[in-house]
């Protein structure tokens, strides 16, 4: 189950189709799992767009609901200096007011949920948050991935100290690991000291920290830092993403920590290799991918 905002990265004369929750559940998806995805759209052309993306991706689109009020979510993709992409996130967006009535809630929690995926974006809004929890209260037994993404002026530390406390496994990056670090109290260096730490005061079964061309360093059944593949990128777009659904499909598998990291890697690496968030891929391709991030 993914709860979590769809939205339109708006770049020059340009949009695509984003949000950290809908690549995640898109590559989930392609794993093999079945997923609910749990969202809002406006009523709206850029909202009956994400309808017929979801079937395209082979996604229902039952517990997206439409927000009569408010507009499909967007953001303003711009490079920055020196070239960096600075995003301008347009809120309040329909994505901030899922409604989730007695029948579709009832439906829903019908389906139950192995895992269920959220990040800190969505959460930022009382009502999302509200939704969310009600969520985790109605199936307890589900294990949760917290993806952090934090975004600048979409969270607050309390937020952060929150979403974590209801997690059972947490993926961050190098950055946001600074963030958290500040926010909880823990050194970041090393980080094996701060995945070990993150895990006892949380209880969790697993911390994940990306690191960009580096790999990862992944606390699991065991500790390990994992150099990934190196790729011609095409754009990073999404890469975390899919990382992400590597991730959960690994630990669902019950791999242990080398197997895991180094699949999540391998599907990162594969999406940063392609335009788009979420580019079409094959699971012979990950499996062939060396490591000089060539397919063969």
């Amino acid at each position: 189950m993914v709860l979590g905002e769809v939205l339109w990265d708006i770049v020059g004369d340009r949009e695509h189709l984003g949000g950290a929750p809908l690549n995640f559940a898109v590559n989930a998806k392609r794993l093999g799992h079945d997923v609910s995805f749990v969202s809002a759209v406006g009523r709206d052309p850029r909202g009956d767009q994400v309808l017929e993306k979801l079937g395209e991706f082979g996604l229902s689109s039952q517990f997206v609901t439409r927000v009569p009020d408010q507009p499909t979510g967007t953001v303003t993709v711009s490079l920055g200096d020196p070239g960096q992409p600075e995003y301008l996130i347009h809120r309040p967006a329909a994505y901030d007011f899922p409604a989730l009535d007695g029948a579709l809630f009832d439906r829903l929690i019908t389906i139950g949920a192995d895992w269920i995926y959220y990040g800190t974006l969505q959460q930022l809004s009382s009502v999302a948050y509200a939704s969310l929890l009600r969520v985790l209260a109605a199936v307890p037994s589900s294990k949760r991935l917290y993806d952090v993404n934090l975004r600048r002026n979409s969270f607050t530390p309390e937020l952060v100290c929150q979403l974590v406390q209801h997690a059972s496994v947490i993926k961050l990056n190098e950055e946001e690991a600074g963030e958290v670090s500040a926010i909880l109290g823990i050194k970041t260096m090393p980080l094996e000291s701060f995945c070990r730490e993150c895990r006892d005061r949380f209880d969790l079964d697993a911390v994940c920290v990306t690191r960009g061309a580096q790999g990862c360093a992944l606390l699991s059944d065991q500790y390990v830092e994992h150099p990934g593949y190196g790729v011609g990128v095409a754009d990073t777009i999404g890469a975390g993403d899919a990382f992400s659904a590597g991730l959960l499909h690994g630990l669902n598998a019950g791999w242990p920590a080398t197997q895991v990291a180094d699949f999540a890697n391998r599907l990162g690496a594969l999406v940063a290799s392609r335009p788009g968030g979420t580019p079409n891929w094959s699971l012979e391709e990950v499996k062939a991918l060396d490591g000089r991030g060539h397919s063969h």
